[in-house]
C-alpha cells in the first residue's frame, strides 16, 4: 500500500471514520474504527497531516494525535461542507475533510491547551448561571404578580419582594413554600456565580494580556478573558478589521452591477464574545460627557443623530480592532491614539 500523507478524521462518540490519500492523491485507506481502535490505528501510523472538524472533543483529539507525531488541522465546520462529496455521510464528511485540508487558502482554528478549555468552561459555566439566575428572578416576579405583589426593577430588590412574599396574607399557604424553594435557587444561584467571577479575576490577574485589555474602557474581565481564551491566535488575521468581522461586527456586502450596499452586521463568528463587546460599549455610551473630545467625542456626535443601540455596535467594532492590536504588539493601551475611525465611517445597522 503508498504511504499515506493526508488523513481526514470524521470524529463522532464511538465512531471514527477515516480517508487517506497518498501523495498522488489516490485514495489508499477507507476505514471506519472503534474508539478504542483508533488511537492503537494512529500510534502505528507513520506520521502524516490529519484533519478533523473543530467540533466538540475535536481539541483533546488535537492534542492526543499531535502528541502521537502527526501534524493536526482543525477546520470549521462550514469550511469543510463546500468539499463533502455527494449526500452526508460519515465517508463523505471525511472525505471532504481530507480535500479541505489540502487547499492553500483554508483556514484553519488553532488547537486550544486544556488549560485554555478549562476557563473556557468556567466562562459558559458562568454565562449559564446568569441565564438561570435570570429565570429564577422572573420567576419570583411574575407569581409574585399573581398575588397582587410587585417590586422595582433590580435584581437587589428581590429580597424585599421575597420578604413581602412571606408576610402578605394576601399569599396562600400552598404558595409560601415554593416562593421559599425559589429563593434559595437564586441565592445558590448567585453564589455561583460570584465565586465564577472571583475565579475569573484571579485567572486574568495572571494572564498579562488580560490585564493590558482591561484598561480599555468596555473591556472588563469577562470580555478580556473570552477575548484571549477565544483569540490564541490573534496573528493568523491581517488587520484588526479582519479580526472584527470575525466577531461578525462588519456590515454585510451586497453588490451588484457595480453597485456596492451595505446592510447589518453579519453576527457571523461567536456569539458569546460578540455580545460581551455590545455590553461593555453601551455601558460606555451611559457614562458619556457632552464636552468629550476624541473617541468620546465621536461617540458623542454619533448618539446625536443615530439610534444608540447602532452606535454601541460601532464602538464594539471599534473595541475589536483596539483588543487585536494590543494581543498582536503586546502594547498597553493608550487614549491618545484610541480616536475615532478614519473618514469618520457610518456604523452598521445591529
Amino acid at each position: 500500500m503508498s504511504e499515506i500523507t493526508r488523513i481526514g478524521l470524521d470524529t463522532s462518540k464511538s465512531v471514527f471514520q477515516l480517508h487517506g490519500v497518498d501523495a498522488a492523491e489516490r485514495p489508499v485507506l477507507k476505514l471506519k474504527l472503534s474508539r478504542s481502535k483508533m488511537l492503537a490505528f494512529f500510534a502505528q501510523q507513520p506520521p502524516c497531516l490529519v484533519a478533523l472538524e473543530a467540533c466538540g472533543a475535536s481539541h483533546h483529539w488535537a492534542r492526543t494525535l499531535a502528541g502521537l507525531g502527526h501534524t493536526v488541522r482543525l477546520i470549521a465546520p462550514q469550511h469543510v461542507k463546500p468539499y463533502v462529496p455527494g449526500s452526508k455521510t460519515d465517508a463523505a464528511d471525511a472525505a471532504g475533510l481530507c480535500e479541505a485540508v489540502s487547499r492553500p487558502q483554508m483556514r484553519f482554528v488553532p488547537v486550544k491547551t486544556a488549560e485554555q478549555q478549562a476557563a473556557l468552561m468556567l466562562t459558559g459555566l458562568r454565562e449559564q448561571w446568569l441565564k438561570r439566575r435570570t429565570q429564577v428572578s422572573n420567576s419570583l416576579r411574575g407569581y409574585a404578580a399573581e398575588f397582587g405583589l410587585a417590586a422595582p426593577q433590580g435584581l437587589a430588590r428581590l429580597a424585599e419582594l421575597v420578604a413581602r412574599l412571606a408576610e402578605d396574607p394576601r399569599v396562600p399557604a400552598l404558595a409560601r413554600p415554593l416562593f421559599a424553594a425559589l429563593w434559595a435557587e437564586y441565592q445558590e444561584i448567585e453564589a455561583r456565580v460570584q465565586e465564577a467571577d472571583r475565579q475569573l479575576k484571579v485567572w486574568q490577574r495572571g494572564n498579562a494580556s488580560c490585564r493590558r485589555l482591561s484598561a480599555v474602557p468596555g473591556i472588563g474581565p469577562v470580555g478580556a478573558a473570552l477575548l484571549v481564551l477565544k483569540t490564541p491566535a490573534p496573528q493568523a488575521f491581517r488587520s484588526g478589521r479582519d479580526f472584527a468581522a470575525w466577531l461578525g461586527l462588519t456590515p454585510k456586502d451586497h453588490a451588484t452591477a457595480g453597485k456596492p450596499r451595505l446592510g447589518g452586521i453579519t453576527r457571523a463568528g461567536d456569539e458569546q464574545l460578540r455580545s460581551v463587546l455590545v455590553a461593555g460599549a453601551m455601558a460606555v455610551l451611559r457614562q458619556l460627557k457632552p464636552e468629550s473630545a476624541g473617541l468620546a467625542g465621536w461617540l458623542t456626535r454619533l448618539v446625536a443623530r443615530k439610534a444608540r443601540r447602532l452606535v454601541a455596535v460601532a464602538l464594539a467594532n471599534k473595541l475589536a480592532r483596539i483588543a487585536w492590536r494590543l494581543l498582536v504588539s503586546g502594547a498597553s493601551y493608550d487614549p491618545a491614539r484610541a480616536g475615532p475611525p478614519m473618514g469618520g465611517a457610518e456604523p452598521a445597522r445591529a
